[in-house]
Formats: structure tokens, sequence, C-alpha cells
């Protein structure tokens, strides 16, 4: 436990004329009323108390909400009445100790209705002194870090409540760190298994690159000494439970997902912040649409900062934050930063936000409804930025996760309204299906008799919910059509391991990927829900691919008839482990598009020229090429550096073009062969982390659009 005297040094060092005797009396008095209480660890109940009033130090806050905290459960808990510490403590800290004690008493997770009057009622508390919620936060924030000591049920209830009520509550305040920590804690505890493989896969990646922070850090105070900017720079890896939701927002595993890490430079000067921004993107490349300057125009909690993305080391994306001193100090304690105490004076921080205002702000947003359900939808909408609250046609608030379209609305109805929409109205009017719904939005789908799930649905939809019915309707309609597909897939992996896809191979492939039937296993095979390597595995264990055998280039691509060739469309230009589709031509072969290519929307009343087509699933020759569009200095060696590179990753440069020259700059388009996507993927991230290359992006022309008969593996020729 934390002794007074520390306690009351942790005060000193930011509020040097604190009323030392005063907080040593409350010490002294919370400390006595306590005393035989314990804790579900067994450990003295006070330690509790004065833990908080240790987190509140950390914000700087003044003597009423340090007192506070350590008498913050006294009166719901010990014989201390309200008249007895507003005797000794005064009125100001009774009321916050009293405030505190309401709140606790609050069923945050109950039912929606007593949720709406509780929020209410948390509100209000809010209005009367802010300090009642920043004690209430310290308190939950100690009682997550120890956790472990209560029963499992308990846990999961708490955690719940903490990542649904009290993590948004710090974040909307502006406690950034504290929105962070609380959601980390809480995923502790929900899912132990998915935090635990974060940080294995972290500390993997650390044994793999070594310190990237370190070396991210040096190479930008390097980059501002240059530029004489006097600055601090920060750098940190991403909270286990931000990676993971990003992981699911983004639908990408951990090795794919780039901006893990993040930085902070903290300067002397407002006018300093665009100088290291300029800096900064000088030096590294900057990721279009991940630029945001919170200076110019301030969140309504104060927060002011620049916010950057770029392309680190190896290809690597890092977030970059830069602000001021003072903002920062306002990013720590966001609306607590008003009692924030610095050499014994209150802080005089332009950035800090007056409580009483922000309040009132809210609370206007917030409505004053009297109906339960119409208040709680509104603070809902206002406290959870990552979600999305929109509504029926009847008002009915449905849940929705950031991105989300008009289809996830659909399914999260009802399974039937999904599989039968054909349209969307938002706000009345109508709608592309992939349109992304924003907050407070009314809702309304069209359906009609007869209508199914569309393939292209998969690439809308952003819930598991949909997403999963969507595939189960696919496979049910396109079932007898991907065990055809399967067949073939299955037929060519086992012919390529020289054996034979019997009936008999199939059904012990299917038991041992436990799977009811050779049926079902063709169909997912066909829709790519498995690969064929699996299901040669699960016959054929010991065999294990020679992957110096190369697939020839005539039969890269299966599910063609007999005798029938393709091209590889010159519009996208599709690449092995890329999904892919063929457009058929009368008498002249099968044209093969990436599924994502544009020019597919020219044959969408065409469905009798689209197929099914896969890759082959073993090691493909370099023979495929694809057209890069670089930006590079114009510089003495480059051009040979960057020739060098791409010679370095196996891969070679069949044709360069010039495609503008400027003093500084030079415009290429350069023809690469490459195996496949992941041979694609090392190409241009080798290409990106090379500072002279200012950009690179792989070139899709529409106008390139394919027609006509090609060789195998061929690229199709222009349109006459």
């Amino acid at each position: 436990m934390i002794a007074a005297d520390d306690l009351i040094a942790l005060v000193r060092n930011y509020n040097p004329k604190t009323n030392e005797a005063l907080i040593r009396e409350a010490y002294a008095y919370g400390f006595e009323m306590h005393d035989g209480q314990t804790r579900q660890s067994g450990e003295p109940y006070f330690t509790h108390p004065v833990a908080v009033a240790a987190i509140l130090t950390q914000q700087r806050l003044d003597d009423a909400t340090i007192i506070t905290a350590l008498l913050h459960d006294t009166i719901e808990d010990t014989k201390a009445s309200y008249f007895e510490v507003e005797q000794k403590f005064g009125s100001e800290v009774a009321e916050l100790v009293d405030g505190v004690t309401k709140l606790t008493n609050l069923q945050l997770s109950s039912s929606e209705t007593k949720q709406a009057e509780n929020f209410r009622k948390l509100f209000m508390a809010m209005s009367k002194d802010l300090r009642v919620i920043l004690v209430k936060l310290a308190d939950r924030l100690h009682n997550m870090r120890t956790i472990e000591a209560m029963r499992a049920e308990k846990q999961a209830q708490k955690a719940r409540e903490t990542m649904e009520i009290f993590a948004p509550l710090a974040g909307r305040m502006g406690m950034q760190w504290m929105r962070e920590e609380l959601e980390d804690l809480s995923f502790k505890v929900l899912n132990p298994e998915g935090r635990l493989s974060i940080m294995r896969r972290f500390v993997n990646l650390q044994r793999e690159s070594g310190d990237v922070i370190e070396r991210i850090t040096a190479d930008m105070r390097k980059e501002l000494d240059a530029k004489q900017i006097e600055a601090d720079v920060f750098g940190r890896a991403k909270k286990p439970y931000s990676i993971w939701r990003k992981m699911q927002e983004k639908d990408q595993g951990f090795s794919r997902l780039s901006d893990i890490y993040g930085f902070r430079i903290i300067t002397r000067s407002e006018e300093d912040c665009y100088r290291v921004l300029g800096a900064i993107h000088q030096r590294w490349r900057a990721v279009p649409g991940r630029f945001k300057d919170y200076i110019s125009q301030p969140k309504t909690n104060g927060y002011r900062s620049i916010h950057t993305t770029v392309s680190g080391r190896d290809g690597k994306r890092v977030e970059v934050q830069i602000r001021t001193r003072q903002m920062h100090d306002v990013a720590e304690t966001g609306v607590a930063a008003h009692w924030s105490y610095r050499d014994g004076v209150r802080t005089q921080n332009p950035f800090a936000v007056d409580p009483a205002k922000w309040i009132a702000g809210l609370t206007e947003q917030m409505g004053t409804e009297e109906d339960h359900d119409e208040f709680l939808e509104v603070v809902k909408l206002e406290m959870y930025s990552d979600k999305v609250f929109c509504f029926t046609p009847k008002g009915e608030v449905v849940k929705l996760p950031k991105g989300a379209t008009p289809i996830d609305f659909a399914y999260a109805i009802h399974t039937r309204i999904g599989n039968a929409c054909v349209g969307a109205k938002v706000d009345g009017m109508r709608v592309p299906l992939w349109t992304r719904i924003k907050n407070g939005q009314s809702v309304e789908v069209i359906t009609a008799e007869g209508q199914v799930p569309q393939a292209t649905w998969l690439e809308i939809a952003t819930t598991g919910k949909a997403r999963s019915h969507i595939r189960r309707a696919l496979r049910e309609i396109d079932r007898e059509r991907f065990i055809k597909l399967g067949r073939e897939l299955a037929r060519s992996a086992f012919e390529h391991m020289g054996k034979r896809a019997t009936d008999k191979a199939l059904e012990t492939a299917a038991r041992t990927l436990r799977i009811e039937s050779r049926h079902e296993l063709l169909a997912r095979l066909g829709s790519a829900e498995l690969t064929a390597r699996e299901v040669v595995r699960a016959v054929y264990p010991e065999l294990q691919h020679d992957e110096t055998d190369e697939i020839d280039e005539a039969r890269a691509v299966i599910g063609l008839s007999d005798g029938q060739s393709f091209a590889r469309a010159k519009c996208c230009q599709p690449l092995p482990g890329e999904r892919i589709v063929g457009i058929t031509y009368r008498g002249q072969g099968v044209v093969v598009h990436a599924i994502d290519c544009e020019s597919l929307s020219d044959y969408e009343e065409q469905p009798e020229r689209w197929m099914d087509l896969h890759w082959h699933s073993g090691k493909h020759p370099s023979v495929y090429a694809v057209s890069l569009d670089l930006t590079i200095g114009n510089d003495a060696g480059v051009l040979g550096r960057i020739c060098t590179l791409i010679g370095e990753q196996k891969a070679n440069i069949s044709d360069l073009v010039f495609a503008d020259r400027k003093p500084d700059f030079y415009r290429l388009v350069i023809d690469v062969e490459l195996r496949d996507a992941e041979h694609l993927h090392r190409v241009t991230s080798a290409l990106e982390a090379e500072s002279d290359v200012a950009a690179v992006q792989r070139l899709r022309d529409p106008a390139r659009n394919p027609a006509g008969q090609g060789t195998a593996g061929a690229q199709a020729p222009d349109v006459a």
C-alpha cells in the first residue's frame, strides 16, 4: 500500500502548495473507516482508495479530487456519514464523495430502459461536477488492473461494462490513454486467447526485425536535427486490443497489418508542428487519406494534434502525432486539464476546455428527450464513435460496425430480409448497396420475391453475420456449379502429386477434415473455402509439394474446358494467388480478369459469358508481366539502383517507358515479370522502402479493355 508520505510526495511534484495536512488527515480517516475490511485478493481494502488517488495524481488534479479518491467508498461501505465528511473536509469534498457513491450504485449494464435512465443520471452528475466522473474512471481503472481476484462471471460482467460504458466515456472526455488501457484490460478478460496471440506475434516480429521503434525514433530525431527543430520523439507499439480491432475492421491477418507502431513528436511551438510535418513528409512517403489537422480544427474536448501516416522502414506504415507540450497535456488529460496544477498553481493552458461549456455542449447534443429509449439512442450516437447507430423506418435502433452498408443492415434485421434485398433507401433517398451508413441515418431495405444473394455482396458486406449468411446462400444456389469446379480442382491437384482423386480418396479427405460428405468437400473446394493442397494433404500427409516443380504456364488456370485457351486481361493483369474470373469469346477462348477489375462492369448483362476460374495452387514461373507506375527522384544512379532492387527480388524487367520527366522527378512505367501476388508484394515493398522512390503503384488501366483470343499465359491484345 502507498504510504501517506509517498502519496503526498506525488502531489507535491506538481503542486508544492498542496494542503498536506488535509490530505494526511483524509488518509488517516479513510484508513480508520476501512480498518478490518479486505478486498477479494485478501489485501486491506484501503489499498484501493489510495491507488485511485495515485492514478489521479498522474493527471495533476487538485486537492479536493485527491481527497475524494481517498474517501470515495467511506459513505457507502463504512459507518462514515455525509455530515461527518462535510464537517471534517468541507462541503465540496462531501458532495464529490456523495456523487461518486451514487454513480457506484448505478447498474450500468442492465436492461436498455434502465441503462437509459442511468445514463441520464450519469450526465446529471457530470453536469454538477465533472470530477465525480474522473474519480469514478480512476476507480474503475484500478479495479480492472486488479480484477484477477474476482470470480470469472463477475470479471466478465465488469469487463463488458467497462468496454461498453467507461472506456468510450474516457475517450469522449479526451483521456485516450485511459480508454486504451481500459479496453485492453477488458480484452484480456473477454478474449484472453486473442490477446495472447497478438502478444506472441509481437514477440516474434521483434525477434525477426529487431527494435523497430528505436530505429525509427533515431531516424526521426536525425531528420529533425538536420532541420534544427527542437522536439522530443516517443515511439510505442499499439495496445493488443487496438491491433485486434484493426484486424477485425480491415478483415486482415496480423502479418498484413502495417500501422502497428505509433510515434509522438512534442514540439516547442505550433509553428514547429508544421515544420516537423514538412520534415517527416520530405523524408518518408505520406499515406493518402491518413492526414488530419486537429490543430486548425480541434475536437470539442480540446484535443489538438496533427496526425499523419507514412511508409517507414521496410515499407511498414507508422502513425505520427505532432503537437506542442500544452497540446500534449490536454491530449493526455482531456477535459481534466481544467483542474490540472503545475508548480503549485492551476495550469493556464490555452487549449484546456471549460468543463461547464463542454458539458453544456454535450447535453445539448444529447437532447432533452423524456423518452428513455430515444435518449439512449442519442447518447450512444455521441458516445461510440467506432460504432454506427442507425434506424429502421419504425424508429428501432440497429447497431453496426463503422463502415457498414445496407446489406449489413438488412442481415442485422433478419436473414430472410438480407437474402431478398434488392436495394435500399437512406433517409428516404435510393442509394447503391455499397453506400457506407452514417450515424443517425434511417435505412429502409427494399426486397423482392425470388431475389437471391450475389457473390459481389461478399466484397460489400462488413459484418461477420452478413458474410456468413451470404456464403451459405451462395453455397446452396451454386452448389452444383461449385461441386463441378471443386472436382476439377481436386483432379488437377491430385494428378500434380501423382495420385488420383477417386471417390474413396475424397471421402477420406472429408472425414479427416470433419466435413460430412465428399460432395460438401467439393462444394467448399469450388467456393474457395478450402484449398486443393489442404484436400491432398488430408489424404496423403506424407507427400510434400516439390517447390522446385513449377506449374506449366499452359495449365496454370483451372476451370477451363478441354482444349480451351486463355489470355490474361491487359486491363488488370491478374496474377496467380489473386481471385479471377473468365469472360468467354465465341471461338476465341477465355480472357482472365481479376475479380475486382473495373472492365467486368461491361459484361454485367451477359452472365452466360462468365466462368469460375482458379489459379493452380502450385509454384508458378516468373512469366506474368505486371505494369508498375513509379515516381523516382531525378538524380545520378537512381534508375540503376531501382533496376538492381527489382533484380534482387528475382524479378525481370521486360519493358521500361518514361511517362513523364520533370526537373526533380521522373515517372516511369516498368513491366516486371512475376510469379504471383506475393512476389508483387515483395517487389513493391522493397521499392516503397527506397528513399528515392516517391510513389509506386500497380498500373491498372480499364482503357486497355481486352478482347479476342490469346495464348496460354499471354496478355490479351488491345481492342482494335
